[in-house]
């Protein structure tokens, strides 16, 4: 297929019958292509290392502030789907939620807190999921600070009479920090001057270093700098702060001009923790709507502390507060203002100074009342001759100003011997208040006032009135008649109600009862109940799960002081019937049989429950579910295509239908296509490229057979559509691998390509990719190179049938824990910081185990037979050396291997160079193989890999056997040269 740029070029004829016959492979049975995921992490932002660990996880190291990108390279197929998580503390995190194939961890401006253990999991259907991770380490350096110490031990007078000062530094960083001390430009150090001692806490774990100045001298008086550093890791610059001392203006402590934060304090006496008092009355009582300035003033400390004010618990102040210092302004005070406000001073010396006050408004609240009979006999009514009681509770602020009053019918009441007022204890709250009636008479009865104040004012007295009269009876409960079960529907607003009588008429208490499996059948819970005054529950909204008993009783407060009465009532919540599946499709060829079944799950009630089939709008059948019925079937014995559409099965109750739907089509199923094609894109002209498309069918013979694919292609950014059919002969089994070349593919231009199946019944699912043109690593193969110093490795990979991987490494990342006496200790080149391959020996390897290396294919083209050199440089060094062995892999119609060099044993502590020529007649591959020797002293490394066209010039021998013979006339020569140039030397 031939592609132009720009949308108005036409395809011409002849470039039309090009794609035409561009190439259809119809092969490959089985279920071969199929296959479990795998996974491979893979950076591709800044890192300041990527070091491997445990053999199977990477250690990603970044600077706080930068942009993490790693990739998640995934093989498998069908193609899997990728999720990025992230697991800390047991709590997971998803990451990456765009798209099932979003194989890209990218956090910009990461932080500090985003640092941890990140998963990539891998999951397509074909055996176990494929999950790697990689530990992402964010480094970072806050700015030092400096403050200034008292031993808690020492008395006052002492740490005068010593003059001792303490210096702590503190910083917060990733590693951890080194500190270093100066005075002046001399570097302190622990031992080197009595006079000072330099240690860390021993429970700060490295997070402080404290620099102590015993018995100061003159020379301690001077200017000191605490340097923070973590050694330029991830170029991560040192910060330090300062500290002036002198004997005449004091100390001040500042940090250096480069950090972020400042510190500048004045010390104009030897430094002392702060101490503050409070200039208020403690706790403070105030009148609502009155403005309230809390005082807090600093007693002592050096240098001068500074004042704030806060709330216990990290509540916020008052909106409308305002402070400025240690005062602390709050006007038109309300009740939700009262509580504990605290004052805290701090100077950097010693801990913060901290005092707090209450702040009490003035108010009463809750006023409530009861009444308890005589509780000598065993009658709840109120009877002449007997004893009754008349309880007041009202809740003030502060407690010890409530006081209350009595009166009867509006006069004033005093405790008398028949008439007995008593009252709780001042400081208890609620305040309660008792009027005693002894032998009750008829003069008694009438209206009694029970009246609450604050002795100082500032809020309004409450008034509570009782009558006491023959017609003063205890509550009674009851359930209106026909209202003690209530049937409603999902949906509706429900009132259950409770008719109480009784004088006074006391409050309605609502619950709803929770079945428990003791004795008692029935459980309330008192923390959920709800006060009703007219004895009524309104329910909007209900749902199935309100359904069950619902209680009301009669409350104490404001009736009579008597045994609850109670009532239950039983609420039933009518609901559909819930069914499964509620929609699935199901495909069938013509001429099958299947059925459908539609599932319930619950309903209310669960009897009389009905069943209808139907097909679009025409009724199929009709019945009734059996009282241990839970499904109903529809059959059809032979699918014809009138039989496709949309099935529906309606199960009903009193309270509606549930609907199961069925769309029942012959649309076959979407192709699958395959990413793990080795060499898909090819060079094939200057100015074009090929692509080889490769697919499988899901479910092939789900449906009738595929008779064509119809083949979409446009460029990106495009709007026009090429398509092509592609006509199928025979039925394509499920795992077979089918193909068709696109050629012509313009450079360097991506390309949607869009592949749609097509029946006797119509089109199926389609599917898209995406085809991006990437150069490749050698378009000539003229000379490819190869130093492994990018994460992408040259387009090299690690071959999936082997034992274990080659590990991309340099000596400056190297684990101390390492193996000593085996592999390199710097890249070919003699550097630290270059990296290269190895394998690594150590546990959990066995002998023999294999790591193939593989590079990426090259493609012949037109140079079928041509000669290439294959040269690198290898270090096998080690006591247990196994082998290490180069295979050239060429490409038909199975792949084959052939060995073309190979090395095995102790070769020394050097890099040695390996050159071979090479004469592939197809496309091929080189497989570097590393086999393990007989312990853990056999690492094997490879470095700088060149192909290059031509005959290897001077090939080096590949054993020392043959070196030594063919160097002998060599190394005399070099002999005599050396020979002569010392003699002409002593000359």
């Amino acid at each position: 297929m031939s592609w132009f740029r720009g949308e108005d070029v036409k395809m011409g004829p002849l470039l039309a019958l090009v794609w035409l016959v561009s190439g259809f492979v119809h092969g490959v049975h089985g279920q071969g292509v199929y296959a479990p995921p795998t996974v491979r992490i893979v950076h591709s932002g800044p890192a300041c290392s990527v070091e491997e660990e445990r053999h199977n996880e990477r250690v990603y190291t970044i600077r706080e502030g930068e942009t993490l990108e790693v990739l998640c390279l995934v093989t498998g197929h069908p193609r899997p789907q990728v999720r990025w998580t992230k697991t800390a503390g047991g709590a997971s995190e998803r990451q990456g939620e765009s798209s099932p194939h979003n194989e890209t961890l990218k956090i910009e401006n990461i932080d500090r807190h985003q640092g941890g253990r990140y998963y990539c999991k891998a999951d397509n259907g074909m055996g176990s999921p494929a999950i790697r991770s990689i530990r992402v380490d964010v480094y970072f350096l806050d700015d030092p600070l400096i403050t200034v110490h008292q031993s808690v031990g020492d008395a006052k007078e002492l740490f005068y009479f010593e003059r001792t000062v303490f210096l702590r530094c503190v910083a917060t960083s990733n590693p951890p920090v080194h500190y270093t001390w100066r005075r002046g430009r001399e570097v302190l150090s622990q031992g080197v001057d009595a006079g000072v001692d330099i240690y860390e806490p021993f429970f700060t774990q490295g997070e402080t270093k404290i620099l102590k100045l015993k018995n100061l001298r003159p020379q301690d008086y001077a200017n000191y700098t605490c340097i923070a550093s973590v050694r330029n890791v991830c170029a991560i610059a040192d910060k330090s702060a300062h500290f002036s001392l002198n004997n005449r203006t004091g100390a001040h402590v500042d940090v250096c001009p480069t950090c972020t934060r400042s510190l500048l304090v004045c010390l104009f006496s030897p430094p002392a923790p702060p101490s503050i008092k409070l200039l208020l009355d403690d706790p403070l009582v105030v009148n609502p709507g009155e403005t309230v300035t809390l005082v807090c003033v600093a007693s002592s400390g050096t240098p001068p502390p500074t004042l704030h004010w806060v709330r216990p618990g990290g509540e916020d102040l008052p909106k409308r507060s305002v402070m400025k210092g240690g005062t602390l302004t709050i006007p038109t005070v309300t009740v939700e203002d009262g509580g504990a406000y605290s004052c805290v001073a701090s100077n950097n010396v010693g801990n913060a100074a901290r005092k707090s006050t209450n702040i009490l408004v003035r108010g009463l609240r809750k006023a409530r009342f009861w009444i308890t009979p005589d509780p000598y006999h065993n009658d709840d009514n109120i009877q002449i001759g007997r004893e009754v009681k008349i309880s007041c509770q009202v809740e003030a602020t502060p407690p010890e100003e409530l006081q209350f009053g009595w009166l009867k019918n509006g006069r004033p009441l005093r405790s008398s011997e028949r008439m007995v007022i008593t009252h709780t204890d001042a400081e208890v709250s609620p305040g309660v208040t008792n009027l005693d009636i002894i032998d009750l008479k008829f003069t008694d009865f009438g209206t009694y006032t029970c009246v609450a104040s604050l002795r100082d004012g500032g809020s309004p007295e409450i008034s509570i009135d009782v009558n006491i009269s023959s017609t003063t009876v205890p509550p009674e409960l009851s359930v209106p008649r026909g209202r003690s079960h209530i049937i409603a529907q999902e949906g509706d607003t429900v009132e259950l109600q409770c008719l109480v009588s009784g004088k006074p008429k006391p409050i309605v208490l609502w619950s709803r009862l929770e079945e428990t499996p003791a004795a008692t059948p029935y459980a309330a819970d008192a923390s959920t109940q709800t006060e009703s005054y007219d004895g009524v529950l309104r329910l909007g909204n209900v749902t199935r799960e309100m359904g069950g008993t619902y209680c009301c009783q009669t409350s104490q407060y404001n009736g009579f002081n008597v045994k609850p009465r109670q009532a239950l009532i039983q609420l039933v919540v009518q609901f559909p019937p819930v069914v499964e599946p509620a929609f699935s499709e199901v495909r069938q060829a013509l001429g099958r049989a299947f059925s459908l079944t539609c599932r319930l799950l619950r309903a209310h009630p669960a009897r009389l429950l009905r069943y209808e089939w139907k097909l679009g709008s025409r009724l199929l059948t009709v019945g009734q579910f059996d009282d241990d019925q839970d499904d109903t079937h529809y059959h059809v014995r032979a699918l014809n295509r009138e039989g496709y559409g949309e099935y529906t099965c309606d199960i009903s109750n009193e309270a509606g239908a549930g609907r199961c739907t069925f769309l029942v089509t012959g649309k076959a199923y979407p192709p699958e296509l395959y990413y793990d094609t080795q060499g898909a894109l090819w060079q094939n002209q200057p100015q074009a490229y090929g692509f080889k498309l490769q697919w499988t069918q899901m479910e092939p013979s789900g449906v009738d057979r595929i008779l064509a694919y119809r083949l979409g292609i446009r460029q990106v950014g495009q709007s026009r559509w090429w398509e092509q059919e592609i006509t199928m002969e025979g039925s394509i089994h499920k795992g077979e691998l089918l193909t068709y070349n696109l050629t012509e593919l313009v450079k360097p231009e991506s390309y949607l390509v869009r592949l749609t199946p097509i029946t006797r019944y119509g089109e199926g699912d389609a599917t898209e990719r995406i085809i991006a043109y990437s150069p490749p690593v050698n378009p000539h193969l003229r000379e490819f190179q190869c130093g492994f110093e990018e994460e992408a490795l040259c387009l090299f990979s690690q071959d999936k049938s082997d034992d274990f991987d080659w590990t991309r490494h340099s000596a400056a990342s190297r684990d101390t824990k390492y193996t000593p006496n085996t592999g390199p200790s710097a890249d070919h080149g003699g550097s630290k910081q270059g990296f290269y391959m190895y394998i690594e020996t150590s546990r959990p390897r066995l002998e023999g185990d294999k790591a193939r290396l593989l590079s990426p294919s090259f493609n012949m083209g037109s140079r079928s037979g041509a000669t290439y050199c294959l040269a690198f440089y290898y270090h096998m060094y080690g006591k247990h050396i196994g082998a290490l062995n180069v295979l050239l892999r060429q490409k038909g119609q199975t792949a084959t291997d052939a060995s073309v060099w190979s090395q095995s044993g102790n070769q020394g502590d050097r890099w040695r160079r390996a050159a071979i020529s090479i004469r592939p007649t197809a496309a091929f591959q080189v497989v570097m193989e590393g086999v393990r020797g007989a312990g853990i002293e056999g690492d094997i490394a490879i470095d700088d890999v060149t192909i290059e066209e031509g005959e290897c010039k001077d090939p080096p021998p590949n054993n020392l056997r043959s070196l030594a013979p063919l160097c002998s006339p060599c190394l005399w020569w070099l002999g005599i040269t050396l020979s002569l140039i010392l003699i002409g030397r002593q000359r």
